[in-house]
């Protein structure tokens, strides 16, 4: 059953008392990483191998995303800033446990590439935390590997 979680702000990211960073450098520059991060919102499902379905809602300023085994979320954008930064809230979920949850992409120019930080800030039950802590090597291999499959999308989209 979906239920409505706590509604936090940008300053979540830093003071949750749940914080998973994860960061990796890769070719494509910050501008077209940031388009498909925060334009192309259906696109997810090809490059994040979680994610079944995303797409934006109403007039772009959340978003609704299913991941394979039936979690959906309904997310608010907090931040996007061209380029730099991509955060969104989520609002409603059927994740158990769940009482807060923002996710943050931040986006930093590395040579001609980007390093690309994802932080994953929530807060939840007792059991929600251990068992994200015990996920969190899960969730650091998921992040390597979507980013690693946008980098080659975007290098192949872009290449002469």
């Amino acid at each position: 059953m979906a239920h409505r979680l706590r509604p936090v702000g940008l300053d979540f990211v830093e003071t949750a008392p749940l914080r998973l960073v994860f960061a990796r450098v890769i070719a494509s520059p910050p501008e077209t990483v940031y388009r498909a991060l925060a334009e192309d919102v259906t696109g997810w499902s090809e490059w994040f191998s979680a994610v079944r379905a995303a797409r934006p809602t109403e007039d772009g300023t959340g978003r609704q995303v299913r991941l394979k085994g039936g979690t959906r979320f309904e997310e608010t954008i907090l931040a996007a800033e061209p380029s730099e930064i991509y955060t969104y809230r989520v609002d409603v979920t059927n994740a158990p446990g769940t009482r807060a949850l923002v996710e943050e992409w931040r986006l930093t120019p590395d040579g001609t590439g980007t390093r690309v930080q994802w932080t994953w800030a929530a807060d939840g039950t007792a059991p929600f935390r251990f068992a994200i802590k015990l996920g969190r090597a899960g969730l650091g291999r998921a992040f390597r590997d979507a980013v690693t499959k946008l980098d080659r999308k975007l290098s192949s989209t872009h290449a002469p």
